[in-house]
């Protein structure tokens, strides 16, 4: 569809031009949308915005346009209704925009991404911690956004950003120390580090100078005492093991596993640099960069002890990712309630005078809970994502005996469609909005959800398993659930740069449960198997096109294709 909508562009820029107003090419093209209604037009241009710079009605200006689009190819009719104008295609456009979608050609927008380079930190759990629900955001929409943009070109770095250093290892070292054993330890696990995190969160508030042990230990770690090292060492290795299975299970890979704990050495030199600026100052023994100025609190780089805070190791990472990956774009996927976090030192790194600081991105998303309560690992109201996984699978197998099918990787597939109902919840709303995650829907073969989209895929493949294509359509008119279903399909180029431009999976989410919608309107209403001719052979190239691109989609999200159900 891109095609058209350049060519309307186009002409409607070049007219604008000619009045002696200015209106370019691409500020016409962003005005193009698509009617909800097809029977209001396959495409419409809102003239009310124009109404400003040519200083006329919305309806006169429609009226004016509708003759410069008369012998327009790929146009059957054009209508001014109101303020819009709205745009029908001809059957030859739809049959030129499905054979575009079965030449599977994305390489002009795999273009916009050539020899650029997207640093993406994600998922970066706090070691001696399981994986629980409120993990689920930052892993699966920064997969997803990894996704989008290798599909856009880029050059992707998937960075785990490991929470390996800060007073939390505090806690746990002292935790250990006074509840615990390296016999417990290597019997129990992360179990083990989890319980004695709580049991150290609880004592606390009997007991506050453990708080004060806790700041003593850290700060012992950092100065390299040999005992508290071993330690840390030992809790970090129980920890990637246990992570590199849930990973493993979502299918995820990481390029970088550097947690904080590698950018020690080159803290240091970050501080002497605030320091040589005359950006530090000294508050109640604390270092600070004052950012009064730009209406935020204080920026802390280090303790009155002189140990270091994340600031001070965030600022560190990106110089490095700079220096070693020359990045356009380092983003970071972690919770709104890091907002505040995040702008303030991306603005010290703006006062540093670092010209990367404008490629800085923070793409946050809302708190994850469960059943209405917040999940909170300090006080031990987790949810394991591991457990969730294990019911979803569960439900999925259930679903899929009751269905009666025969197949014989119903594990497999249970798998899949559990694992994948869990992702897809967490990708179908926009990524800020705050999720209360429940089981009615999550599972549904007919709704809003993971398993539909996944039903639909197989749905399509089982039907050109069974069919016999030979690509020869001729010039087959198109009836209207074929028309509805290739002008959606063709919007997925147009979807997956917007996903990218606003790091929004969501768009992609939406989109595939439209797309699984239409498909399944022409599945029910237009005869495929046994229609003959060019007829079935049309309607086959449709279903393999609908295939393709609900595969992309899954792909993008980062959720297995299921090819039988």
């Amino acid at each position: 569809m891109s095609d058209i909508k350049h060519k309307i562009s186009k002409i409607a820029s070049e007219h604008i031009l000619s009045k002696g107003f200015s209106l370019s090419e691409e500020d016409a093209l962003n005005l193009l949308e698509t009617p909800a209604d097809s029977k209001l037009g396959d495409l419409a241009l809102p003239c009310f915005k124009l109404s400003k710079v040519l200083r006329n009605r919305p309806d006169a200006i429609a009226s004016e346009l509708v003759s410069l689009f008369e012998n327009v190819d790929g146009l059957e009719k054009v209508e001014a209704v109101g303020g819009y104008l709205n745009f029908f295609f001809g059957s030859a456009k739809y049959i030129s925009d499905l054979k575009a979608l079965l030449n599977d050609d994305y390489s002009a927008i795999a273009e916009k991404g050539k020899g650029k380079t997207l640093v993406l930190d994600f998922s970066s759990p706090n070691i001696a911690k399981r994986f629980h629900l409120g993990h689920l955001g930052t892993t699966v929409i920064g997969n997803a956004v990894r996704n989008i943009y290798k599909f856009c070109g880029y050059k992707t770095v998937a960075i785990n950003y490991l929470g390996d250093w800060g007073t939390q290892n505090g806690k746990q070292i002292v935790a250990y120390k006074k509840w615990s054993s390296r016999e417990q330890l290597e019997r129990e696990g992360i179990k083990e580090l989890e319980r004695i995190y709580v049991m150290f969160g609880k004592e606390a508030e009997k007991d506050p100078s453990l708080n004060a042990e806790a700041r003593a230990a850290f700060h012992e770690l950092e100065s390299g005492n040999e005992e508290y090292l071993e330690i840390w060492k030992l809790f970090k290795d129980i920890s990637l093991r246990e992570y590199t299975q849930t990973y493993k299970r979502l299918g995820i890979e990481f390029d970088v596993w550097d947690g904080e704990s590698f950018y020690t050495d080159k803290m240091p030199a970050i501080v002497q640099e605030l320091r040589d600026k005359e950006l530090l100052k000294i508050d109640d023994g604390a270092s600070i960069v004052d950012l009064s100025e730009y209406k935020m609190p204080p920026a802390l780089i280090l303790k009155s002890d002189g140990s270091t805070l994340y600031p001070t190791r965030d600022i560190a990472a990106a110089k490095y990712r700079y220096d070693t990956y020359k990045f356009d774009k380092c983003a970071y996927v972690t919770s709104a309630g890091q907002s505040l976090h995040f702008a303030q030192w991306f603005k010290v790194t703006e006062m540093m005078g670092k010209d990367w600081a404008k490629d800085l991105v923070h793409i946050p998303y809302g708190t994850m809970s469960f059943g209405g309560e917040k999940l909170a690992s300090r006080t031990g109201n987790i949810i394991l994502l591991n457990d969730v996984f294990d019911e979803a699978v569960a439900k999925a197998r259930a679903i899929i005996e009751e269905k009666n099918v025969a197949n014989e990787n119903k594990d497999e597939i249970s798998e899949a469609v559990g694992i994948g109902a869990v992702l897809f919840s967490a990708l179908s709303n926009s990524r800020i909005k705050d999720t209360n995650f429940t089981w009615e829907g999550t599972l549904s073969f007919e709704g809003n959800a993971g398993p539909y989209v996944q039903y639909t895929y197989a749905r399509a493949a089982s039907v050109l398993r069974r069919g016999e294509y030979n690509g020869e359509f001729g010039s087959y008119t198109p009836v209207s659930e074929e028309a509805e279903l290739i002008r959606k399909l063709s919007e997925f180029g147009d979807t997956v740069e917007r996903a990218a431009n606003d790091y929004e999976p969501s768009h992609i989410s939406r989109y595939a449960l439209s797309v699984c919608t239409l498909f399944n309107q022409f599945y029910h209403n237009c005869r495929i198997l046994g229609s003959g001719g060019e007829t079935e052979q049309f309607r086959l190239a449709l279903t393999s096109a609908t295939r393709n691109i609900l595969g992309k989609c899954l792909d993008l999200l980062g959720i297995r294709r299921t090819e039988e159900i």
